[in-house]
């Protein structure tokens, strides 16, 4: 796009009639008229460079804004709640004056293009934010979606994506305590690849993304600008991929975790020294997001000199730079007297770092290059005031078939030999089996303060070796279940990461979220997309859980084909000492199983449907948020009281799943005992929302009782912690061996 005379603001405003690609750069015609509107002149290069990345879906959320409001509307009060949603990431009070950031972000495309790197790079990305906040980072999650386990593109790239995240998380020495890994063929050619982070600070630290005070200096520092993703992250998440094979490697962006580690460690240090104004990293759209967003956010302008950018590729156009994602960037408002400081603290950790501008005392973003201004734009309408779309939305003319198709008249088995012969297919299925093939080639106990990590309900960090002080965190999301309501299914997924936090003794606080759906382009998925946000918002208010920032993944499809409706929920906790945390393993022989909650005949978007019958239809489990709120109070209080010894949530798969789960991690059978009023089938398989199922050993059984039926929530005895084997009286036995060997073996079968 660079042209002879340079494009200049002047040059620009000479020339009107010179034609720009903005069509190839992601703007439709009006929003290009629009931007022509605002500065009153054809933009510059340049300028068309930063509204095409500022304005795509990924960065404005320009279909989004409408329903996202929702979160601050609805907002439940929250004395925890420190820095909420419009910053890097959200900050809420863990108590005795630590804050701890969090956050989930989408990395998707970049991820089916070049898994890797893709991969990689989300890390990357996610852990900057955290650093921005002004907090440590301390550990990181990954809830990820890939289409059919067995297939061929699968096996390309799921390897790919897990040593991305395996390789940077590890180097940067953060453990991975967290996530999930999901398989559906709707995934198949757009696998979800979200990514976690988690960060601590005290009160006092927290740093926002604002460049206040005139004659301030803005210091880009990390690595060098290269040619790589460009448009990368802002362009390529903002449309659709054909149906041909992936054909944007050089969109991607390509990552360095000791370069970040080293930018880590340079910016706590100037966090310590108090030389930092207002910092912001450089993701999505680089350059052009960070000096926007810092001018818009801040009192006044900002001046910079793009010459002074250290480069990788000395051949890069002045709108390859402003677009230009590489990676392990960050851009720092730095006091005149301070820049000394700050440039010795960089050298000492080996980071570049380079006066690029300062702060003005006028409203403008001026931006220069071989002493011509080519930028000259009000940051806000860059930053915050890009195109806003009602899209058009509709109920799905196939839904109302969908629902009615109910999975609950599927064939169940009708015998006690069928039953177990679904119950062992069940736990070999891709989505029930050990992911442990996944999970080990990520570092969960680096640092030293992992106490609790995959396969648990929630990971949890202890964040004060003096007093035990932790955070939990789950993160979780059913596609099948938001396919069939999506008002229901974000609940549910909300639902049961509160659940997780809660079974391991950790007090939920607060959400973060990631909302992936297809293209906003369609009426019905902009529907799903209302929808979920609407009931999210709604559950929680009533949960008292503030959604403290997140991401919206969109275009996630391949042709005409969306992706389920994805939204990815992660919720945070807190416990006052992790040593009375609550694993999931079995723990002791002859300890009581106890399950908690009521049990209905709920299959659709179940685990047995889908892999005994291929089928999803019928509609989601019931919703209760106040029996979910009560269950959470009751598994907290017992856990800090030392009433139970392991409890695990029930969801994916139902009660035989979580029993099979504990047993095989605490490697103790169980023997179960059908209840009265229940069914085999239904009392193994339900998917029935609010329940937990808990070892009380037998000296706590009377007071444990107690408080469920003081409190008012269903408890059911079930059965025992015993043997070597899952017995359901009167209808089969299963050997530890037995199950061990079906879950455990599939997934490294299949990617063989």
């Amino acid at each position: 796009m660079s042209r002879t005379p340079l494009d200049t603001v002047e040059h620009a405003a000479a020339t009107p009639d010179v034609e720009l690609p903005w069509a190839e750069l992601g703007l439709k015609k009006d929003e290009y008229e629009r931007v022509v509107e605002i500065l009153g002149r054809r933009p510059t290069g340049a300028e068309l460079a930063m509204y095409s990345v500022m304005w795509s879906e990924h960065c404005s959320y320009k279909s989004s804004k409408v329903h996202l409001r929702q979160f601050g509307e609805k907002a439940p009060q929250s004395d925890a709640l420190l820095v909420g949603i419009g910053e890097n990431a959200g900050v809420v009070d863990v108590g005795q004056g630590y804050a701890v950031t969090f956050k989930v972000e989408s990395h998707n495309h970049p991820s089916y293009v070049e898994p890797y790197q893709g991969a990689a790079t989300g890390v990357g990305g996610i852990v900057r934010d955290i650093i921005a906040m002004g907090a440590r980072p301390v550990a990181v999650v990954d809830p990820l979606r890939f289409g059919a386990a067995d297939h061929p593109d699968t096996k390309r790239v799921l390897p790919g994506v897990v040593a991305g995240i395996g390789g940077y998380g590890n180097c940067l020495g953060l453990p991975n305590i967290g996530g999930e890994v999901v398989f559906d063929a709707c995934y198949q050619g757009n696998p979800l690849v979200n990514a976690g982070a988690i960060g601590v600070m005290r009160h006092e630290d927290i740093h926002l993304a604002k460049a206040s005070g005139p004659g301030n200096k803005v210091i880009l520092y990390g690595a060098r600008t290269g040619g790589d993703g460009i448009g990368g992250a802002s362009i390529l998440a903002s449309e659709t991929f054909d149906d041909a094979k992936p054909s944007k490697r050089p969109a991607v962006q390509v990552g360095d975790p000791f370069q970040e580690k080293l930018l880590i460690e340079c910016t706590l240090e100037a966090f310590a020294e108090k030389l930092v104004v207002g910092i912001q990293d450089l993701g999505a759209a680089g350059l052009s997001c960070a000096t926007s967003e810092l001018a818009s956010n801040g009192s006044g302008g900002m001046r910079v000199t793009l010459d002074d950018v250290p480069l990788r590729d000395s051949t890069l156009s002045p709108e390859e730079i402003l677009m230009s994602e590489s990676q392990e960037r960050m851009c720092a408002v730095v006091e005149p007297e301070k820049v000394d400081r700050f440039l010795e603290i960089c050298d000492k950790w080996d980071v570049i770092a380079t006066v690029i501008g300062e702060v003005t005392d006028g409203d403008r973003l001026e931006i220069y290059w071989h002493g011509g201004k080519i930028v000259d734009v009000d940051p806000r309408t860059v930053a915050h005031e890009g195109p806003v779309y009602e899209r058009p939305y509709a109920r799905p003319s196939w839904q109302d078939a969908l629902q009615a198709d109910d999975a609950n008249k599927l064939a169940r088995p009708a015998t006690s030999e069928e039953l177990k012969d679904q119950v062992l297919k069940l736990v070999a299925s891709p989505n029930q089996a050990s992911k442990s093939w996944i999970t080990s080639q990520y570092d969960h106990f680096v640092q030293g303060n992992t106490v609790l990590a995959q396969p648990e309900d929630s990971g949890m960090i202890r964040i004060d070796e003096a007093s035990g002080l932790g955070v939990a965190i789950a993160t979780d999301g059913n596609g099948r279940y938001a396919k069939l309501d999506p008002y229901a299914g974000a609940q549910l997924a909300l639902s049961e990461a509160y659940r997780n936090v809660a079974t391991t003794g950790a007090k939920p606080l607060a959400v973060s979220d990631c909302l992936n759906f297809g293209s906003p382009e369609d009426p019905a998925v902009m529907w799903q997309f209302a929808e979920a946000i609407r009931g999210l918002a709604d559950a929680c208010q009533q949960l008292g859980t503030p959604v403290t920032g997140g991401n919206v993944s969109l275009y996630n499809q391949t042709g005409e084909a969306a992706i389920h409706p994805t939204p990815v929920v992660a919720v945070l906790g807190v416990i006052d000492d992790v040593a009375r945390r609550t694993p999931v393993a079995f723990q002791e022989e002859g300890q009581l199983l106890y399950l908690l909650g009521d049990t209905r005949e709920e299959f659709g978007g179940s685990a047995w449907s889908q892999v005994v019958h291929d089928h999803l239809g019928g509609l989601p489990p019931k919703v209760d948020l106040e029996r979910e709120r009560l269950l959470a109070e009751i598994l907290i209080s017992a856990s800090r009281d030392g009433m139970i010894d392991s409890a695990h949530d029930l969801s994916d798969g139902g009660l035989i799943q979580a029993v099979v789960e504990s047993a095989l991690l605490g490697g103790l059978g169980a023997r179960l005992i059908v209840p009265d009023g229940l069914d085999a089938f239904t009392f193994l398989l339900s998917e029935s929302a609010g329940r937990a199922v808990v070892a009380v050993p037998r000296s706590e059984e009377l007071r444990f009782n107690d408080m469920c039926g003081a409190r008012g929530l269903p408890v059911t005895r079930i059965g025992v912690v015993d043997g070597d084997v899952v017995e359901v009286q009167g209808e089969f036995t299963l050997t530890l061996a037995e199950l061990r060997e079906a879950h455990e073996g599939t997934i490294p079968a299949i990617l063989a």
